[in-house]
């Protein structure tokens, strides 16, 4: 066991803030991303997610189909020095169909960025996650994005996050305007005016001005009746004596909310700075035999990502591993809870976006990437105490299902390669129907676009062009661990459903709907269906 002071590991978990930013598609979560890359001096000039041809594509979004779709298909770690904090940002999918790849970086954050768009307010998939993350009591700050357009009434969007989420916002900046009259931030905290300048495209950082809000200046730099309906709404605010009480943020129960601008740089430095000092430092992560505490001096961590390829020309795989307790050395020698061996770890590596360099030492709430360890899967543990193992990570239920088939027979090699390397990293789920194992490779997703990732990355990796075949099932069920095959094989299944296997060998029943998931319990009274495998625990459906 690597010996390391107790004094070093508190300063440094000290200064680590590990979070997501979530939302719904198009809210600016990707955008917001950069801007913060911007303003803690990784970048020097922010691209775009909608860039021309002759500018880059955004940091985060670095896959060749996330470049040409605009979208992020896949959750990326960034990490940058801010103010004497190490921040570690990880960027998820917003859309609904990559949920489970959001879904498994929150397991590995302390604190979220929730990011709405002004003019729509909370929408199914902010819902969605916002769920996961009160689930797990994921500290949660709230940035309303999109200030500079039409949009809805700042006290409106209060009070629809308060109505729909069941949670207390505090709103730490009050905006000046909106839509075409934005001009800046009331920060209520520090009682200060920030008024910014627009700079060509967002690339570089606003000008801004901070003034005393009773100036009498202002009211030749700002409309009057602007100025007017921000110091009534503000004097609305006040009047309601509510404060923010930093115990609540912890627990999830109150949000702070930010007001401001992503692609033209109105409010990120507030917003990033606030978010530091709400957020807190790397929590315990759950073992089997309970919390974890990060100061601990044994390493231990959990691999909550696989990626592939993400350097075209070395072909390799990196784990993604959440450093939870000690301090992590490389060469050090560990043991995989899975599998019970001891591995050194001499290839660990900083994660940029798709660039990486390599990382000596890592502390309670970083994000490394480990490389040339084929045997590692997504939930597995390493640790210096035997004793530690984290529960697993568990897997979303498909809603979408597919053949996928290989028409070129020479290259079915490579075929077979690039399919198993995509379901280790669990880009889809692979299944096989029941006594027929050597069939067609059957897919489930959440929705059709990983289907599409799927093909697109066989293409551009292994040089495979498949062909899909979509189904009828749109529900999947796990029987109980000790379902014995001779009643999988009898129990009498409605029209279009069948019979199948998973990646472990469990039994899963396919349905073209939830009706005919309602049909089978009701024929079947003390039947036990499963919306995940059973050793994840699932709820019973």
């Amino acid at each position: 066991m690597t010996t390391v002071s107790i004094e070093a590991i508190r300063r440094e978990h000290a200064r680590r803030r590990t979070f997501a930013i979530i939302s719904h598609p198009d809210a600016g979560k990707t955008t917001l991303t950069e801007k913060f890359l911007l303003y803690g001096g990784a970048l020097q000039l922010a691209g775009s997610v909608k860039a021309r041809k002759n500018q880059r594509s955004t940091a985060s979004d670095w896959m060749e189909l996330e470049k040409q779709r605009g979208i992020s298909v896949s959750s990326t770690v960034l990490n940058f020095e801010y103010k004497g904090f190490a921040v570690n940002l990880l960027d998820t999918p917003g859309h609904r169909d990559f949920s489970e790849d959001t879904y498994r970086v929150l397991t590995a954050v302390d604190a979220v960025i929730m990011v709405l768009d002004g003019a729509k307010g909370i929408e199914s998939q902010t819902r969605k996650l916002f769920e996961v993350c009160r689930e797990r009591s994921v500290p949660i700050v709230t940035f309303i994005n999109k200030c500079d357009r039409p949009g809805k009434e700042p006290l409106a969007l209060l009070d629809e996050i308060e109505e729909s989420l069941q949670l207390h916002a505090f709103p730490v900046t009050w905006p000046l305007g909106m839509g075409p009259t934005f001009r800046g931030l009331f920060d209520r905290l520090e009682n200060q005016l920030h008024l910014f300048e627009r700079t060509p495209g967002g690339k570089f950082r606003a000008p801004l001005s901070v003034a005393d809000p009773t100036d009498p200046k202002l009211h030749n730099l700002l409309d009057p009746e602007v100025l007017d309906t921000a110091k009534d709404e503000l004097e609305l605010l006040e009047g309601a004596g509510a404060s923010l009480n930093p115990e609540a943020v912890l627990g999830g129960d109150t949000t702070p909310v930010y007001f401001g601008s992503a692609i033209n740089n109105f409010g990120i430095e507030l917003l990033l700075d606030g978010f530091l000092r709400h957020a807190p430092a790397p929590g315990p992560k759950t073992g089997r035999e309970g919390p974890v505490d990060p100061l601990q001096s044994a390493f231990s961590g959990f691999i909550f990502k696989i990626q592939a390829n993400m350097d075209p020309s070395h072909r390799d795989k990196v784990a993604f591993l959440r450093v939870c307790s000690g301090r992590f050395s490389r060469d050090m020698t560990v043991r995989h809870a899975q599998s019970g061996r001891t591995v050194r770890l001499s290839f660990s590596q900083k994660l940029f976006g798709q660039d990486r360099e390599t990382a000596d030492e890592a502390w309670p709430g970083d994000i490394l990437g480990l490389a040339g360890h084929a045997e590692f899967g997504i939930g597995d543990t390493l640790t210096e105490d035997p004793r530690i193992e984290y529960e697993g990570i568990p897997a979303f239920s498909p809603e979408s299902f597919a053949f996928l088939h290989n028409p070129d027979t020479g290259a079915f090699k490579r075929f077979r390669s690039g399919l198993e390397q995509l379901l280790q990293e669990k880009v889809v789920q692979g299944f096989s129907l029941w006594r027929n194992p050597a069939a067609i490779a059957l897919l489930g997703a959440v929705g059709p676009l990983q289907f599409d990732v799927v093909l697109f990355r066989l293409e551009a990796e292994y040089r495979v062009t498949a062909r899909l075949e979509p189904t009828a099932w749109k529900a999947a069920r796990w029987l109980p661990a000790d379902f014995s095959e001779e009643a999988f094989g009898a129990l009498p299944l409605p029209t279009g459903a069948a019979r199948a296997l998973d990646r472990e060998g469990r039994f899963v029943l396919l349905f073209p709907s939830g009706w005919h998931v309602d049909f089978i319990l009701e024929k079947n009274p003390g039947l036990k269906l499963f919306l995940r495998p059973p050793s994840a625990q699932a709820a019973r459906v």
